[in-house]
């Protein structure tokens, strides 16, 4: 599953594959600065922190109606979304102005390369997603008849797991409903884990939140058939109910609307 386990930490694989290449390049950029020049380590972190910056804000730019609204969100960066092309004007830049012989900057290819297979690396094992087929499931429904996960109504499908005592989940709910009033082509499947009617029932209504499929699955069963671990996860599934995309914690509004975009 799209996901790694460090102890109590579960990172998604995008995390973890930045993760893994800011960490390379840090301990490149380290050991040149104690062998080569003391300037690599303001490089490094004008690099790392400039380019966390520059990407995060081209993201911003680029999305700015899911962010019109509320542009605090633009601090929001562990929903993720960011344009890392960005990152490129601020290693050239700072290679310009923060390195000032040729031999300073030929080495400082060594951790950038090094950053970026660690980063492709990490990506492409961690991130994939299986093609898993739907849970031979069915599900309660707060309201409504019971809904077999099996069962493709003909439509994609995004499938939230989530838990109200679960901030990030809570956090999220509105972005996922307003997803679902914008894409009637796709069905939605709110799947809350472990919980009671009643308690998802008192949730909803103190938040004023409403779903045309809010199941209930007590055993966490839907968890298990899909290998998460954590919650929240947004499961963007094809037509045919094969699992195309995990997203592993809180998933932005701008990210819900990328990954239909792909299924559709």
């Amino acid at each position: 599953m799209d996901a790694i386990t460090l102890g109590p930490l579960v990172l998604s694989g995008e995390r973890f594959a930045l993760l893994a290449g800011v960490f390379v390049f840090l301990i490149g950029t380290g050991l040149l600065a104690s062998r080569v020049s003391p300037r690599f380590n303001l490089w490094s972190t004008v690099v790392v922190l400039g380019g966390l910056a520059a990407a995060r804000l081209a993201h911003v730019i680029g999305h700015w109606t899911y962010f019109n609204d509320d542009p605090l969100r633009a601090l929001a960066v562990w929903q993720g979304g960011f344009d890392w092309l960005w990152l490129l004007p601020v290693v050239a830049l700072s290679l310009t102005f923060l390195l000032q012989t040729r031999r300073e900057r030929a080495w400082a290819i060594a951790p950038l390369a090094a950053a970026a297979l660690a980063w492709a690396t990490a990506h492409h094992l961690a991130a994939a997603s299986e093609p898993l087929p739907p849970p031979p499931l069915t599900l309660a429904a707060l309201d409504g008849p019971p809904v077999d996960l099996a069962t493709s109504d003909g439509r994609p499908t995004v499938i939230n797991l989530w838990a109200t005592w679960c901030a990030p989940c809570r956090r999220e709910m509105p972005a996922l409903a307003q997803a679902e009033r914008d894409h009637p082509e796709v069905r939605f499947l709110l799947i809350n884990q472990g919980e009671d009617s009643d308690k998802v029932r008192a949730f909803l209504g103190s938040e004023s939140l409403s779903f045309n499929h809010l199941l209930l699955d007590p055993s966490m069963a839907t968890q298990r058939h899909y290998r998460t671990v954590g919650i929240p996860v947004t499961l963007f599934l094809h037509a045919d109910g094969r699992l195309a995309k995990a997203h592993m914690g809180e998933i932005a509004p701008e990210r819900i609307a990328a990954e239909i975009a792909r299924l559709c």
